[in-house]
């Protein structure tokens, strides 16, 4: 199968953050399909391009053996401000169309774009007609919701221009991917979609690399030495430092628990406002937290492999609540309990897999309470949660299983079975 896929946010090879169809299109690689992919230049989190793209509208890269990259370009303006976001997306669409009909090679089976940005869906809508193959539709995080809730997006007139796009879409597209079960919810229930039309391939855990780190002579004890680690209790977050992760909470639990020298965050990633949560440390004179910039996902298992817990972080609004983060799949696969500073499905998840323990978002005292409950805990508790955590995941989210299950969703649907039949 020759696969189109449009992820504006596609990472590199070395890049840290999100990874999910970085290791999908491996596995599809593996399976012997080919894909190419029409990506952004700008990193979602730094609004930064590598020097190798400056001046360059499209930047074609072999990224794998049957998996090719075509950088298409997104305005630098990306992190300025809203209306600065705003032209970063439709930049982006009009290069990821110029690129996907002058710059791609082949004609392909399917088209598969995945949301946020919600416009990358005018590229796949317009790429689907002109090429006469069908597309199906991610939603990695409800849009334009999550923009709303966050203060991004105020603009009366964007906001019903983007409702309207995201119902046309949904009728449009042949199969609509959810990463969470809420998410099915609200567009069945609210957004009036079929529920027939909508499958559920969720975010997932790496276990090819946990496990050959698990199963390695990864010497963690010497890791911790060559960090700053050796004594501490490590907590560690990974991910992006915006808006929406609000990480001032941990910053304020970290200040709650100043005295308790054994205690240490660590946080791993970059964003917006990681200039911010800096200074904050500085002005209230902490020494227990640790900022990390981004490392490659291998480097990112060792970092949480030396720490004691995981913690998944973001703002309180009820949007939220309908999300997994996807970094929770990491920290279970690597047998670390997890800190769910999220409410909603990713509460359930940790307390179905007993994998951890929930703290209320913009809470730091119950965050900092909870954190001292674990100190007092034994170690075979902490133990015994990680393990349940990795057997959960393993069950459930192996990256694997669902990157073939969601092509088997693609195969059926070239193969015109009906939408009822795709989703039994």
């Amino acid at each position: 199968m020759n696969i189109l896929l449009i992820h504006q946010y596609f990472l590199e090879k070395d890049d840290g953050g999100g990874s999910r169809f970085n290791e999908m299109t491996r596995v599809w690689e593996e399976e012997g399909h080919q894909t190419t992919v029409l990506a952004g230049m700008v990193h979602y989190n730094t609004g930064k391009k590598r020097e190798r793209y400056k001046g360059k509208f499209t930047y074609i890269d072999q990224y794998a053996k049957d998996t090719t990259v075509i950088r298409c370009h997104v305005s630098e303006a990306y992190n300025v401000s809203f209306l600065g976001r705003l032209w970063a997306y439709f930049s982006f669409v009009f290069s990821s169309i110029y690129a996907g009909l002058f710059k791609t090679k082949g004609k392909f089976d399917i088209i598969v774009v995945t949301s946020p940005p919600l416009f990358v869906g005018i590229t796949a809508y317009l790429l689907s007609l002109i090429k006469r193959v069908p597309f199906v539709f991610e939603v990695r995080d409800l849009w334009p919701e999550s923009a709303i809730d966050t203060g991004v997006l105020r603009n009366k007139f964007i906001i019903r221009l983007a409702y309207w796009f995201e119902g046309f879409i949904y009728r449009k597209a042949m199969l609509i991917n959810v990463l969470t079960p809420a998410f099915r919810d609200k567009l069945v229930n609210e957004k009036g979609v079929p529920g027939e039309k909508v499958i559920f391939i969720p975010n997932a855990a790496d276990f090819a690399i946990s496990d050959e780190l698990l199963n390695s002579q990864f010497d963690r004890d010497q890791f911790r030495k060559e960090h700053g680690l050796a004594g501490k209790t490590v907590i560690t977050y990974v991910g992006a430092h915006g808006v929406a992760n609000h990480l001032i909470q941990v910053i304020d639990t970290a200040e709650i628990l100043r005295n308790h020298k054994e205690v240490l965050f660590q946080l791993i990633g970059s964003g917006m406002q990681k200039d911010m949560l800096k200074e904050e440390v500085e002005k209230r004179g902490l020494n227990n937290v640790k900022f990390v910039d981004p490392v490659p996902k291998k480097e990112v298992f060792k970092y949480i492999l030396a720490s004691e817990f995981g913690t998944s972080v973001l703002k309180k609004v009820d949007t939220f609540k309908t999300i997994y983060s996807n970094k929770t799949f990491d920290y279970m696969a690597c047998k670390r309990p997890v800190l769910m500073v999220i409410d909603g499905v990713s509460r359930k998840l940790v307390e179905e897999a007993q994998c951890g323990v929930y703290i209320e978002p913009e809470n730091p005292q119950d965050f900092a309470e909870k954190i001292l409950n674990y100190l007092e805990a034994s170690e075979e508790d902490k133990k015994q949660q990680g393990e349940s955590g990795y057997a959960f995941a393993k069950a459930n989210f192996d990256r694997d299983v669902l990157a073939k299950k969601y092509i088997n969703y693609l195969h059926k649907v070239l193969g015109h079975g009906t939408l009822k039949e795709i989703t039994t």
